[in-house]
């Protein structure tokens, strides 16, 4: 879209919440344009021909990632949302400075090589995502969240700027807390939710919202249903399968809020035939496994509705996660405990299998309550078993975030780059050690997981996803509360369920976290072995080149015999190895198609 000034031109992805609110003001101050229509987009190009882009930047609340060429000053701007919803990718081919939302569109260039960065595959096999800045090709890189980059005509790079800083906001809430009451801090809980929605549940097409039945989604759905005069449409999937099955959970909710949902049993042939479609639909190897299921309910969704609501962003802003107890509440334990002897116990505890531990503690675990009775025991023990050894909190948190404990030892002649997770500076102002945890999440975690999952799979059938709770007002005010008021009465996230429970009754959401996820540890034993076999073969890796075939192999042989659970640190790998075979059978097929003219 042209300015009417004739002077900027852009190419916008995503949405500006409040654009009505800045075209009311831009029209009180006499800086409107000549409006020639009702977008978004329009707003903001009028925002920045009168306010400046960092101003602009400033007053837009959205999703949004956009390229703005300034025909006067002959510069080009990119810049990307302040939670990094919405991707940027952008880097040089020969003499041409290439941006887009996807990779896809900078290969496209004629001159276009593409070559692996290995140090970015170390960080794909560590954290199942390649982290801002990095990008899985060298020279390539992705504009981090909250900042702008500036480059003249001529120049061969450009400058980024901060328009909003992560590290600030929470800081700044820690250094001046609420002061208000827990049940103040609930009503402002819920007041703030209120004011993201009312810009986001604006749209010209048909709306919904995800619903798992867990807290985040059904807080979202519940203040949706009070802000509606019709039933919600809301949307969720379920499995057969005991332990992944969230639907009923879901169902419940649904009829107890009058929301008009819909719900689809998968099978498991159903939910692993999304498996080949995987490297397509993300830009980038991409190797968290919910990402199949976050697949199957965006399908499900889009074929009712063009924007679906989500609750992601509760357990990172809220403390939802039990890594985030389970990090704290051990490290208080083992720092009591000499080193060498916690080594010698997590030793002791990996040899016996992830089903042996199953069997052994499953009668001790029926004692539980339902509600807090664990799944998968032999799977956590072995978690533990891994970081009983370690030296600090931090240690710890690292350990359990981690797939590969060494990936620059799997992935040859590469050294793994700093990322928040090692560069402890910043993280030294956060006293408290599930502060710093939530603050990890929040610049890396967030932004390079959770949002990329949610957003490339609801882009790929054409559903727009928006999230509510990642209003940067809502993220400001989260981190001026307390951690007595975030997890109070022995439970986490407590303001968000206190707001759930002014409309859904405790009963029905009380519940231990599941998480949205999938059997793969069968799968790849069962229906995906063939598939797995074929990416791991020795001979196959040793003759691509990324990786250092041995410990791959005793991982997967190890796996098979289900004497360890090596799903996630398998799957980081299958996923580069499936991405990257799609990758050449595109170039081989893009490379023949002159020669068939």
């Amino acid at each position: 879209m042209l300015s009417e000034s004739g002077r900027w031109t852009i190419t916008f992805n995503g949405e500006i919440y409040n654009h009505a609110e800045l075209r009311a003001e831009l029209e009180r101050s006499g800086a409107a344009p000549h409006w020639r229509g009702h977008s978004d987009t329009e707003v903001l190009l009028a925002a920045i021909s009168a306010w400046g882009i960092r101003r602009a930047l400033k007053r837009s609340i959205g999703m949004f990632a956009f390229g703005l060429w300034d025909r006067s000053d002959r510069k080009l701007i990119l810049a990307r949302d302040r939670l990094g919803e919405k991707p940027l990718y952008y880097g040089r081919v020969g003499r041409a400075f290439l941006f887009g939302s996807e990779l896809v569109a900078l290969r496209a260039h004629p001159e276009w090589q593409g070559e692996i960065d290995r140090e970015a595959l170390t960080l794909l096999l560590r954290l199942n995502y390649v982290p801002a800045p990095h990008a899985i090709y060298k020279g390539i890189r992705k504009l981090p969240p909250a900042t702008f980059l500036v480059i003249k005509a001529g120049e061969l790079e450009g400058h980024i700027e901060a328009y909003w800083d992560a590290n600030e906001a929470a800081l700044s809430g820690v250094r001046e807390p609420f002061g208000g009451t827990p049940v103040e801090a609930v009503d402002r809980t819920e007041a703030l939710i209120r004011q993201s929605l009312q810009g986001q549940m604006m749209a010209d097409v048909p709306l919904g919202a995800f619903l798992s039945g867990g807290i985040d989604s059904s807080t979202i759905v519940a203040l949706m249903q009070s802000m509606s005069t019709r039933p919600v449409h809301t949307f969720s999937i379920g499995f057969n399968e005991k332990g992944y099955d969230e639907a009923p959970q879901a169902l419940a909710v649904a009829r107890h809020l009058g929301t008009a949902h819909t719900q689809l049993y998968v099978s498991m042939r159903d939910a692993m035939a999304v498996v080949p479609k995987l490297p397509t639909l993300y830009s980038e190897p991409f190797a968290d496994v919910s990402q199949i299921p976050t697949f199957l309910v965006s399908q499900l969704a889009r074929r009712h509705v063009t924007v679906a609501l989500s609750g992601d962003g509760g357990d990172e802003l809220f403390s939802g996660y039990n890594r985030y107890r389970l990090s704290d509440r051990l490290w208080r334990l083992l720092s009591k405990i000499p080193q060498r002897l916690r080594r010698a116990s997590g030793r002791l505890a990996l040899s016996a299998t992830p089903q042996q531990w199953d069997r052994a503690l499953s009668a001790a675990s029926r004692l539980l309550p339902a509600r807090v009775r664990p799944q998968r025991i032999g799977d956590n023990v072995h978690k533990a078993a891994n970081v009983v050894g370690l030296s600090s909190a931090d240690e710890v948190y690292r350990a359990l975030v981690s797939l590969w404990q060494r990936p620059d030892d799997i992935v040859l002649g590469a050294l793994e780059p700093e990322t928040p997770f090692t560069a402890t500076g910043r993280l030294g102002a956060f006293a408290d050690p599930v502060r710093r945890m939530m603050y990890l999440d929040l610049v890396s975690y967030l932004p390079d997981d959770i949002l990329v999952k949610v957003d490339r799979a609801a882009m790929a059938v054409g559903l727009e996803a928006r999230v509510p709770l990642l209003d940067h007002r809502i993220v400001e005010f989260t981190w001026s509360l307390p951690l007595t008021f975030l997890r109070r009465e022995g439970q986490s996230k407590w303001p968000l369920r206190r707001v759930l429970e002014r409309y859904v009754p405790r009963s029905l959401t009380d519940r231990p976290k599941m998480g949205f996820g999938v059997p793969l540890d069968t799968w790849l034993r069962g229906g995906l072995r063939d598939w797995a076999e074929s990416l791991l073969d020795a001979r196959r890796l040793a003759q691509e080149g990324q990786f250092n075939p041995a410990p791959i192999r005793a991982a997967w042989e190890a796996h098979l015999a289900g004497h360890r659970n090596m799903q996630y640190p398998l799957w980081s790998v299958l996923m580069f190895q499936a991405w990257d075979e799609a990758q050449r059978s595109n170039a081989s097929t893009s490379a023949a198609v002159p020669a068939s003219l």
